[in-house]
């Protein structure tokens, strides 16, 4: 019998669309014994989350957060705002024993994501980060392959996450459209905003980094700001290099930035062992590329792996072998672990405590970066 697990969303923006389809379609493809129920979405301007609550089919729609949290009828709090609303929306609901799922980053800091780990495993409530590139079919199965020995001893891992959408000196700061440029309200640039997923899936594939030496760049120095209408500084990083050792022993390279013309989303990673190497690519995002050493070296070289099949991770759910799905099924793919996790009474990575590793890098790649020096993480 059906378990409906009712969620409250608060924040409807672009991610609040990519999470309510995630609701809306894993029943009908991942069969659990929870289920969600899209029954209340929050939002400041009541007409626009009229709409969009009745575009996705929500119940229920509330302007103020708290009223979310003090319903009876929610079970689970979705948190889709601007980062610096995450700690005090997740504190206040574990209190009030709701499970939470957490749009990435974790938090504004550490420190912030310490209190939000020490409130969920007080409350013992269930909760997860939505770093969703873990739930790539082809980003799985480099987990399976790395876990299962077949690369040997790790060497190097190198990512990168390359965006073009800051160029512009006339670009504001600020506001609901643009509170990723001001630090106020995100934290930092594309530090937390995109390498906190490189970072989350090192960690998930290839273990805990340990010290890190970075630098950062913020190209425009001033911006206007869209609620004041007045220049400002621009506090956040728009570029990021950061060189780092991971526990294992191998050596890490990234790279992120919002001003490589011609790249709106290039996000690759390669990792290199004594047996085999493999890469992955957003913009290729069904196929893993792998190279197997232990071949006859007549044959040897990079092989494609079209992650199609069904006995690769996911895929058996879906579609006939070949044909390919996208972005939007990773977060499909966490709604059904999370309830998954719920029938099995487990829990489901990344929980908070999982992401406040995540959040440790973070600070220590932006305290490297000021202060000119290698930086221990946490």
């Amino acid at each position: 019998m059906s378990k409906p697990v009712r969620i409250g969303l608060i924040g409807h923006g672009f991610m609040g669309r990519t999470h309510s389809n995630g609701y809306a379609q894993a029943p009908h493809f991942f069969k659990t014994e929870h289920t969600p129920v899209l029954q209340v979405v929050c939002g400041r301007d009541k007409e626009k989350t009229q709409a969009f609550a009745d575009q996705w089919g929500y119940k229920h729609i509330e302007s103020d957060w708290k009223e979310v949290i003090k319903r009876d009828d929610v079970d689970a709090v979705d948190i889709c705002t601007p980062n610096h609303l995450h700690a005090e929306i997740a504190i206040a609901a574990a209190e009030a024993g709701k499970m939470i799922l957490c749009e990435k980053p974790l938090s504004m800091n550490a420190a912030e994501g310490e209190k939000m780990v020490a409130a969920v495993e007080k409350a013992k409530v269930p909760n997860t980060v939505w770093y969703n590139y873990r739930r790539v079919p082809a980003v799985m199965l480099a987990k399976q392959l790395i876990d299962e020995g077949r690369l040997g001893k790790i060497f190097h891992y190198r990512a990168q996450f390359l965006q073009d959408w800051t160029i512009s000196a006339d670009l504001p700061q600020g506001g609901a459209g643009l509170w990723r440029l001001d630090s106020a309200v995100a934290g930092s640039g594309v530090t937390g905003d995109l390498l906190a997923h490189c970072i989350d899936t090192a960690v998930w594939l290839n273990g805990s980094i340990t010290s890190v030496t970075a630098l950062t760049e913020t190209f425009i120095k001033e911006r206007t700001h869209t609620e004041t209408g007045k220049k400002q500084s621009v506090t956040i990083d728009d570029a990021c290099s950061f060189l780092c050792r991971f526990e294992n022993g191998s050596l890490g390279n990234f790279e992120s930035t919002r001003y490589a013309r011609g790249h709106k989303a290039l996000y690759t990673l390669e990792i290199n062992g004594e047996n085999a190497s493999i890469r992955w690519d957003l913009h290729d995002l069904h196929r893993l590329q792998y190279f197997d050493y232990k071949n006859d070296s007549i044959i040897r070289g990079w092989r494609s792996i079209h992650v199609t099949d069904g006995d690769q991770p996911y895929m058996g759910n879906w579609w006939v072998p070949g044909l390919q799905i996208g972005y939007e099924h990773t977060f499909i793919h966490q709604v059904a672990d999370f309830m998954k996790s719920l029938d099995e009474g487990k829990p489901c990575s990344p929980t908070f405590r999982d992401s406040l590793e995540t959040q440790y890098v973070v600070d220590a790649v932006l305290k490297s970066a000021k202060d000119h020096q290698w930086e221990a993480s946490k």
